[in-house]
């Protein structure tokens, strides 16, 4: 099995979807783990001069066009070969880091992450399972005001990945203890279910 591990919490040090992730991993068991750390490594923004490259067809594509989609392509490739991916998602202002969103837009690509139809849009993500890990002081998974979980489900959807598992720790502020050990029994039946 392969996982991809991507982590997006500014807090390196004791960041609560870290040590999720953390545990996570150990929990799935033995598989070569390929760690993406947005916060460490920041993955760029997309341009103009980006956006005009992706629609070029890759054999008409200029070498400056090719190197503008290199980090993109390689991101892709790595959703592409993982079996499993593991994201930690901590919920800033409600929704989700700006370093997660900027990965999201390197990897939503037409043609390649997903292509339309004319019954809509098609994911081409097939056969993959996400597990998120969502922190956060006080909104709730799922409530009204969370607008990170509802959103990486449907984008994951979109790509074509429909076995979303979310595992949340969303009361941190008010109930940290039960809140981390709700969310770890959450983990452990992860292992059960394997």
């Amino acid at each position: 099995m392969t996982i991809l591990r991507i982590d997006s919490s500014v807090n390196t040090k004791t960041s609560v979807t870290r040590s999720l992730t953390d545990r996570i991993i150990a929990t799935l068991g033995d598989a070569d783990v390929l760690t993406r750390d947005l916060s460490k490594s920041p993955v760029p923004q997309i341009t103009e001069s980006w956006a005009e490259a992706r629609i070029v067809p890759p054999a008409d594509r200029s070498p400056a066009q090719h190197a503008e989609l290199a980090l993109s392509d390689a991101l892709v490739a790595e959703l592409e070969a993982a079996d499993t991916i593991v994201i930690g998602l901590p919920v800033y202002n409600f929704s989700v880091p700006a370093s997660l969103k900027a990965w999201i837009d390197q990897v939503a690509r037409v043609g390649v992450t997903f292509r339309y139809t004319p019954d809509g849009p098609v994911g081409l993500l097939k056969g993959k399972r996400v597990i998120l890990a969502v922190a956060s002081g006080g909104t709730a998974v799922g409530s009204d005001i969370d607008f990170a979980t509802g959103y990486m489900q449907h984008v994951l959807g979109f790509l074509g990945i429909k076995d979303v598992t979310v595992i949340a720790a969303d009361a941190l502020a008010t109930e940290p203890e039960k809140t981390l050990a709700r969310a770890h029994a959450q983990i452990d039946g992860l292992r059960m279910a394997a």
